[in-house]
């Protein structure tokens, strides 16, 4: 028997193959990954070879009218208007990074090979490609808007006849290479800074000179030298700028003496570390009855030497702050001002600013001044020195330095008590020798000298923040001023904490949010408690 011819017509084969074209479409859109010709069979549940060639057919027009891209070999996904995003670009070891971008809920995962030629801190401009492991958005790097840095530090490695530089800081995510030609005179295991020169498209590292020889790795001169360089700080003043703190005088003129409150016949005393070399803030105590003293905290008047337009204060303003490391400190102003000028020093007239506080035996404040003053420091204690006064309860000052440490006592307590969140912890100490080379470790433990000083900082800044932030009468005052506040806790912190300390079995009360501070320091307690028990 002879079979029946089946025909299709043309129109309805077109029909068909339309109806695939937008139902594979729709399938490219929803899905938030690259698929293969595979996967579409798979997810369209096609088994037939007739439909699954028709499928490939169509994922060729689509293709070729540009619907749909091909993203590596076999792999497609729907073609989109491109959005670009500018971030910082924070690299690990792999080489890979994250780009953190305004606009986006969550970081953007770059591999290693979608990097490009980014340095870790490098500001760039990326585009979405997909999804990392579900989590976060994937991305590739389509350019380098802004180089973080052209200098940087790390170890010469000289092998044969290449030269590499590894960067101290492994973020950076390369190591740079030095032709032969640029390396200064810089010798195998030296610590150096370099400087960017290129980097050639076909390079897997950037090119750079050596401007810099610090010393031999893993010398105690030269990594310290290196951490200088690294964070670029400046240990050496501009010439300018010495110019100019040569020609402060260290007099105090008569005419500036009556500006101010004159405390010069105050009791007055520093108390600091053994090794510090400027002393920024003292402590007054003056009976005025019975029962009512009054306590100046001082403070060095440094904005009377560092006029405002003068390039003391723009180098001032560059530095920011005085970094403290190991064995030596960068300082924000040179060390005319920060150690002589500035600084509190025993049996010297300075120039402060002041708050002093009227008080009784319960450490209640009865009257408050704040203001410009002239001190004269009678004593400089160490912190040593101040504790074994007040365990010994004799030496010199000894009535005036049990007070306040009372006052101090009773403050803290009250503090504490409000909800204050207070951590004492144990502080790791260098010992340097006399060539400032680490000797030893040992234990720094905040003791009662410690916190009468703390307590009474803590206390003028509490004061003047609520003097500048309210008028007389109580209501909040409009005068721009630097506050130091504490938000409320994460509460996603907070639960994370809570469901840590469950384990050892404790319930936190988070709805109790107006004692929360005082709960957390109860719970950080039993949880030190229980760890040093069983850990």
């Amino acid at each position: 028997m002879k079979k029946k011819k089946i025909t299709r017509t043309k129109s309805s084969t077109t029909k068909n193959l339309n109806a695939l074209k937008r139902g594979l479409i729709a399938l490219f859109k929803d899905s938030d990954r690259p698929l293969t010709h595979k996967d579409i069979c798979r997810l369209l549940q096609v088994k037939d070879k007739i439909t699954k060639h028709q499928i490939l057919f169509v994922i060729k027009n689509l293709l070729a009218d540009r619907t749909i891209k091909e993203i590596g070999h076999g792999k497609y996904r729907i073609k989109q208007s491109q959005t670009f995003y500018e971030g910082r670009i924070e690299k690990v070891v792999s080489g890979a990074g994250y780009v953190i971008c305004e606009g986006l809920d969550a970081d953007v995962f770059i591999s290693a090979r979608n990097a490009g030629q980014t340095l870790g801190g490098d500001t760039v401009r990326i585009s979405l490609t997909g999804q990392h492991n579900g989590k976060n958005p994937e991305g590739i790097v389509v350019s380098v808007i802004e180089r973080v840095r052209k200098e940087f530090v790390g170890n010469l490695r000289i092998d044969g006849g290449n030269c590499f530089v590894t960067p101290d800081n492994s973020r950076v995510g390369t190591d740079f290479y030095i032709p032969k030609d640029k390396l200064s005179g810089a010798k195998n295991n030296d610590k150096v800074l370099v400087n960017i020169l290129d980097w050639p498209k076909s390079a897997k590292s950037p090119f750079a000179e050596v401007s810099k020889i610090i010393g031999r790795a893993g010398e105690h001169h030269a990594e310290i030298h290196a951490i200088l360089a690294e964070y670029g700080l400046p240990y050496e003043f501009p010439k300018s700028v010495e110019a100019y703190v040569a020609s402060i005088s260290e007099e105090i003129s008569e005419k500036e003496i009556s500006k101010r409150r004159d405390m010069r016949k105050v009791l007055t005393f520093t108390i600091d570390p053994h090794d510090a070399k400027d002393f920024d803030d003292a402590l007054s105590i003056e009976q005025i009855s019975d029962d009512e003293w009054e306590i100046g905290i001082h403070i060095a008047d440094v904005s009377h030497y560092v006029k405002e337009g003068t390039v003391l204060n723009d180098e001032a303003y560059e530095r920011a702050t005085s970094v403290y490391l190991v064995d030596r400190v960068v300082p924000m102003l040179p060390e005319k001002l920060s150690n002589k000028v500035c600084s509190l020093r025993p049996h010297e007239e300075k120039l402060c600013f002041s708050a002093v506080f009227k008080m009784n035996r319960k450490a209640e404040i009865l009257a408050e001044w704040f203001g410009r003053t002239v001190i004269y420091s009678d004593h400089r204690f160490t912190y040593e020195d101040a504790q074994d006064v007040i365990e010994k309860k004799k030496g010199k000052f000894v009535d005036e330095i049990l007070l306040m440490d009372q006052l101090a006592k009773k403050m803290r307590t009250k503090r504490i008590k409000e909800g204050a969140i207070t951590f004492d912890r144990v502080e790791v100490k260098f010992r340097l020798d006399q060539a400032n080379n680490p000797s030893g470790v040992y234990f720094k433990k905040a003791k009662d000298a410690n916190k009468l000083i703390e307590e009474f900082m803590l206390l003028a800044n509490r004061q003047v923040a609520s003097f500048i932030g309210k008028k007389m009468d109580g209501t909040p005052s409009k005068k721009p001023f630097v506050y130091r506040v504490h938000d409320v806790p994460d509460p996603d912190k907070i639960g994370a904490f809570s469901a840590f300390v469950k384990q050892f079995g404790y319930q936190m009360r988070l709805k109790l949010l107006k004692i929360l501070p005082i709960r957390l320091i109860v719970f950080w307690q039993m949880y030190q408690e229980r760890r040093r028990k069983y850990c």
